[in-house]
């Protein structure tokens, strides 16, 4: 259940128990903000984020705010189940074999491909003029399909509690995404400057009105982006497979679910039709499919949402960090993390000091927080770590 946290603007309902400092600074200065519709809802995972915390779901009327939604724009989960029993599966070949094929096929961190992709795999190559970013950046993102990135995003080999193989996958709009939310937040900075609209110090929380040329274009680009990152995990599950089908040539795909959890969308909610920022939020209507990861080691959770008014029907979108990258480096212990993976049998990226930015220890309890959600979504399945590929 959400604590009602009353500000001078708008209420703040949170699932978060202790928000870290920086992301209460935030999600303060967001609640003053007179476009905000009703009220904001604060996810168990939350933490600070760049201008609005993640973990942040809140509504509008006419307004779109790019920060708000990020630069990973439609930044999300891809979960396939598999036909393969564990038993198939060995630790030696993922180790000796398939981690490393899989890196030869799928560039990882800041690498991209050295030549562009088929044109085919791209959203669409007929890009009609208010796409000024993407029209721009189309060469590049070519470049960039099918590829991971760097951060918390990764390549995971799970398995159910029946002995199932699953394949997680998180990731989003690379580059082009960085591009279009750069171009449309300086927009909204001339906007509410012409507007004489008084913004937070950073300039984060700037807006473009809906019905206003570039708050159109913005909502074309983005949902472009959108399209673009799921082309992006689509085409990078589509290797993986070929990748285990050269091993284990009956391998099928099952069962596929992705979910993004970095956009804004039209919706209605308490009785308006609003449009609805998650920025490091899934949508969890009444029975729509999520998934929850946890941190590198931990249970991830395939999920059914609740459908909860409260939340503008949404849920967390991972465990969330409890510490920062700088933090985690310097203060956790690279023995013990290593050890945590070893005792659960998972084949990991924690090598050096400089990886413990996304060891297990920098993150939230997952359980803690699926605890603290019960209200918003529930466990449909649960999945454990075998091997964690990262950028």
């Amino acid at each position: 259940m959400y604590n009602e946290i009353l500000t001078r603007g708008v209420p703040i309902r949170s699932w978060c128990p202790l928000p870290d400092t920086l992301a209460q600074s935030q999600i303060l200065q967001l609640s003053h903000q007179p476009y905000v519709f009703g009220h904001i809802a604060l996810m168990p995972d939350a933490h600070a984020g760049v201008g609005v915390p993640i973990g942040t779901v809140f509504a509008t009327e006419n307004a779109l705010v790019p920060c708000a939604v990020g630069q990973d724009i439609g930044c999300g989960m891809c979960a396939i189940k598999t036909n393969l029993r564990t038993d198939r599966l060995t630790h030696a070949l993922i180790r000796d074999k398939l981690l490393m094929e899989i890196r030869r096929r799928i560039p990882m961190g800041s690498n991209r491909h050295r030549k562009p992709q088929q044109e085919e795999l791209m959203p669409s190559s007929d890009l009609p003029d208010q796409l000024t970013v993407c029209r721009t950046h189309y060469a590049f993102a070519l470049t960039q399909l099918g590829t991971l990135g760097g951060g918390n995003h990764f390549i995971e080999f799970e398995r159910d509690d029946e002995g199932w193989v699953w394949i997680m996958l998180h990731s989003g709009s690379r580059n082009l995404g960085v591009e279009i939310a750069r171009y449309y937040h300086a927009k909204a900075c001339e906007f509410s400057d012409k507007s004489g609209i008084e913004l937070d110090p950073e300039r984060k929380l700037a807006f473009l009105p809906v019905d206003s040329e570039p708050g159109r274009a913005y909502l074309h680009e983005m949902r472009y982006g959108m399209a673009y990152a799921f082309q992006n995990r689509s085409t990078m599950i589509d290797r993986i497979i070929e990748t285990l089908s050269v091993y284990i040539p009956e391998v099928l795909i099952e069962n596929r679910i992705d979910i993004p959890h970095n956009y804004v969308t039209q919706e209605v909610h308490l009785g308006k039709e609003v449009w609805v920022h998650r920025k490091g939020a899934i949508r969890a209507g009444k029975g729509e499919a999520g998934i929850i990861p946890g941190s590198q080691g931990s249970c991830s959770y395939l999920t059914e949402g609740m459908g909860n008014a409260m939340s503008f029907e949404s849920s967390s979108h991972g465990a969330g960090r409890r510490m920062s990258r700088s933090d985690a480096r310097k203060n956790l212990d690279l023995r013990n993390e290593i050890e945590r993976l070893k005792r659960n049998g998972v084949i990991h990226s924690i090598h050096r000091q400089k990886d413990l930015d996304e060891a297990a220890g920098a993150y939230k309890d997952i359980e803690t927080v699926m605890e603290n959600q019960v209200d918003l979504t529930r466990v449909v399945t649960r999945l454990y770590p075998m091997a964690v590929l990262k950028g």
